[in-house]
């Protein structure tokens, strides 16, 4: 081991934090964060990475900044920290110089977590607990940060990102959506180059979309409790490094060109002109509560990182379900994160962010406080106020289910929207306005705080619960394989099965699920607001009635590309969907509908009927309903394109019936009417196709249709 006084060392600088690779100087600034260290040393390991060929006390201190700057070190090398400093638990102080930690600012990590006792500040199995002290080195068990050389030739400069009202986005999981993909190279299925290959781009183009949302790409660790279960992490909800992306995802190695394989994806996806929206978790990391393993923040400044019980900060305040909360009102943490986010919009090139349980990210100590500092400070942001943010708006804490309440220029997955159009089409008691302010972007929840219908991100499945084949196959969970007992998961699905549990060859029951998830994908994109569908829906993917499949890196979750004939049918079908929804800017408006006459014109905007041809009255309105029938009026559309031109379209008719019978409409409005998108597998009549107002129509039950209106 080489003596740190031998190598001609520099005080280094304070910024940018983390290890930069200074190419014309020949060497590496390291800096790290901690307020409360009394000495912190930098390991550098070799390639075996068991052991630190050369340990360096950082003796430069800038404020709560330690720093120094190592000559002849290049990209490549591995490193960690080791943090000096009092072991008191019950004052939330966790240091031990025995465990190597990851640097919060590493933007690269090479391998995983290998479980060993010695990854605890205290000793497994002492009656103490964790006030017990641990003096076992756990270097050789720990994921080592690397140097990375940041150059990269992008050519996606004429990229620009997609308007809202215009986006599309699909939710996907980078190594299950290209595993069982058989027409790519073996060796990069899974992995961020798959991605990036023109099969994949071509497909996402072909079925509309326009943004990726990535589940979880952060450098995340498998939980020890999955791992002794033979089990994996595979949703990724476990960060540990919030600048490096996931290796495991990498085709080309975790010597940090993994750095290098990701923005060779992100340039792909742009050039195909999809934008890359990342999920991230800056709510929790991977430590766990008091009990859990020291990996970087626990070991590094644990009293500054996360918030802690005041009467007692032996233990964490927990608001995620996991363990541990980071503390964004300490201004180094609030600046890790900013940090990152800047980080993947200027040097990953990233278009956006979707936030998991992001009520979180406001509680200051206990309360929800929409104005944080952390939202006043993304707002202020030149760079990051301009990119898409997307908040998951509740958390698990008192006072977390936040939707609605997030700043304006915040778009939220909207928890409402997918209960109450699951549960209008399963027939349970949904009242007309329920279902009809999820159909014109959620009013109720977002009218009058200064936002448009753009904040409601509609979606009926994603990566957390059933897929929509599964929604319409099983009215229970089905988790076994997860090994928790089938206690995990929620037991609010409402779903339908049509009649029987799983998979089933019986054609009624096939007939009817077929014509359900049609229903689901008609509902999506007639709505207001920005649909999102969950990667594989399209391809009628099924995790086998699984609806927490967070553990499942096997088939139960890898997208299946082998369909059947009746599934390609379905997957057409979603593109026609999603092309009609772009084609019609009716459906994407900024603008509320007001339900009132508009422009001097001679029809409301948006209009509500029941099935007798009557508009809606107030007793109906609130009442539970099983068909709602609208009308959108495209020519009265207040608004105006880029270039000032009032925006006009046709108009429509809505038709939705929940109801397991038929039912008999009287056509409303004025004029003649003629189909375009439906949800029967079979060919309409001539009276179906085409219809007048005042005309008779029946209506199959459980069935969507939607007609254009052709002549006054």
């Amino acid at each position: 081991m080489t003596d740190w006084r031998d190598i001609p060392l520099r005080p280094g600088n304070p910024y940018p934090l983390g290890a930069t690779w200074i190419e014309n100087e020949d060497g590496v600034n390291f800096s790290i964060f901690s307020e409360n260290a009394t000495k912190v040393e930098l390991l550098l390991f070799s390639h075996n990475k068991n052991y630190p060929k050369e340990v360096i006390e950082v003796r430069n201190k800038t404020a709560d900044l330690w720093h120094t700057f190592v000559p002849g070190t290049r990209p490549g090398q591995f490193y960690a920290y080791r943090i000096h400093g009092p072991y008191k638990p019950e004052e939330g102080l966790r240091f031990n110089p025995n465990k190597a930690v990851i640097d919060p600012y590493a933007k690269a990590i090479s391998g995983q977590v290998e479980w060993d006792d010695s990854l605890f500040s205290y000793k497994i199995g002492d009656p103490n607990g964790d006030l017990s002290f641990d003096e076992r080195d756990s270097s050789s068990f720990i994921p080592k940060s690397v140097v990375i050389d940041p150059h990269f030739d992008w050519d996606d400069h004429h990229f620009r990102r997609t308007s809202w009202n215009r986006t599309v986005i699909y939710e996907m999981h980078v190594k299950g959506f290209t595993k069982l993909r058989e027409d790519l190279d073996e060796k990069v299925r899974g992995t961020y180059k798959a991605l990036a290959s023109d099969k994949v781009t071509g497909y996402l183009k072909d079925l509309g979309i326009t943004s990726v949302e990535l589940m979880p790409v952060h450098h995340f660790v498998d939980d020890r409790f999955l791992a002794e279960k033979g089990l994996r992490n595979y949703w990724g909800y476990n960060t540990i490094g919030f600048f490096a992306p996931e290796c495991r995802y990498s085709s080309s190695g975790c010597d940090g060109n993994q750095v290098r394989e990701f923005k060779e994806m992100v340039n792909a996806l742009h050039n195909a002109g999809l934008e890359v929206i990342l999920d991230v978790v800056f709510n929790h990391t991977a430590e766990g509560n008091h009990m859990g393993p020291t990996l970087s923040f626990k070991g590094i400044d644990n009293l500054s990182y996360y918030m802690l019980d005041p009467k007692n900060k032996r233990y964490y305040l927990d608001f995620t379900g996991v363990g541990n909360t980071l503390n964004m009102s300490h201004p180094r943490v609030l600046q890790m994160v900013l940090d990152s986010l800047r980080y993947w919009v200027t040097e990953m090139h990233v278009d956006g962010f979707r936030f998991d349980l992001a009520a979180a990210m406001a509680r200051e100590l206990y309360s929800v406080n929409m104005l944080s500092t952390f939202f006043i400070a993304i707002q202020q942001d030149p760079i990051l106020s301009v990119v898409k943010l997307i908040a998951e708006p509740w958390d698990v804490g008192p006072g977390g289910y936040q939707v609605g309440n997030f700043p304006s220029f915040w778009a939220e997955w909207n928890g409402k929207y997918r209960d109450t159009v699951r549960r209008f089409w399963r027939g349970d008691q949904v009242t007309y306005q329920e279902m009809a302010n999820r159909l014109m972007g959620s009013p109720d929840i977002y009218l009058g705080t200064g936002k448009t219908p753009y904040a409601s991100i509609n979606y009926v499945t994603s990566h957390d619960g059933f897929t929509l084949q599964d929604l319409v196959s099983y009215e229970t969970k089905h988790n076994e394989n997860n090994g928790l007992n089938n206690q995990d998961g929620t037991n609010d699905n409402y779903s339908f099965n049509c009649g029987h549990e799983g998979e089933t060859d019986d054609p009624n029951v096939i007939a009817c699920r077929e014509r359900m998830k049609r229903n689901f994908i008609i509902t999506l994109f007639v709505s207001q607001g920005i649909p999102m569908l969950l990667g594989g829906d399209e391809l009628s993917r099924t995790q086998r009635g699984n609806n927490n499949a967070f553990c499942q890196d096997n088939e139960i979750s890898w997208v299946n590309w082998k369909i059947s004939d009746g599934q390609y049918d379905f997957l057409n079908f979603v593109r026609t969907a999603v092309k009609f929804y772009d084609a019609h800017p009716l459906f994407r408006r900024a603008k509320f509908f007001q339900g009132k006459k508009l422009l001097g014109m001679p029809f409301k905007d948006v209009s509500w009927y029941k099935v007798s041809g009557e508009e809606v009255d107030e007793h109906m309105w609130n009442s539970p309903t099983k068909v709602v029938i609208s009308i959108l009026e495209g020519g009265v559309m207040d608004e105006h394109d880029e270039l000032g031109n009032r925006i006009a379209d046709d108009t429509f008719m809505i038709v939705l019936n929940a109801d397991v019978n038929k039912v008999r409409v009287k056509v409303p409005g004025h004029g003649k009417w003629s189909i375009v998108v439906h949800s029967y597998q079979r060919q309409l009549s001539d009276n179906e196709r085409e219809v007048s107002s005042g005309d008779y129509l029946e209506v199959e039950g459980r069935a969507a249709l939607v007609y254009r209106r052709t002549s006054s």
